[in-house]
């Protein structure tokens, strides 16, 4: 996997605003590519178990295709199909559909939100919690709950 880093300057309050703010400044690299699941995974805030339950997630919904979409498809049309059983490409979208919904139906209702947010949308946790209204510092103790769930509804050992 190729990483993606950039240089971002930082103060203490935060990244530097347009109004002149000054501060402390110092210089971090950051991976553009890493989803919030994969930073928290690279750092030990979530075991593996937990991880490849998220990642599942996620894959399902790309399957799905349940993200926003264009009204044109560039895809490149496919006549024949391999693996899967012999499944065709909206069969296969369909299964990925019926596994996603039943992967949130086992997390349950009150966290499917973070789940959502955090694996299938990619947004940071800090921006999760402030998005639903919760407190600082919550969203990562109910995020383990949901993929623990989640983990169980894929049998992820």
């Amino acid at each position: 996997m190729r990483r993606m880093l950039a240089e971002r300057e930082l103060t203490v309050e935060g990244p530097l605003r347009g109004n002149g703010a000054r501060g402390k400044r110092r210089s971090v690299t950051v991976n553009l590519a890493e989803s919030p699941l994969g930073w928290l995974h690279a750092r030990g805030h979530l075991d593996d178990r937990l991880f490849a339950a998220g990642e599942r997630l996620r894959a399902d919904y790309e399957r799905a295709q349940l993200g926003a979409n264009v009204t044109m498809r560039w895809d490149p049309v496919r006549v024949k199909s391999t693996g899967d059983q012999g499944l065709t490409a909206t069969e296969r979208q369909i299964a990925a559909k019926a596994r996603f919904d039943g992967a949130l139906r086992e997390a349950g209702s009150g966290l499917q939100d973070i789940l959502w947010r955090v694996v299938c949308a990619c947004e940071p946790v800090p921006d999760a919690e402030k998005a639903l209204g919760w407190p600082a510092r919550s969203g990562k103790l109910v995020l383990k709950l949901a993929l623990d769930r989640v983990a169980n509804f894929y049998r992820v050992e």
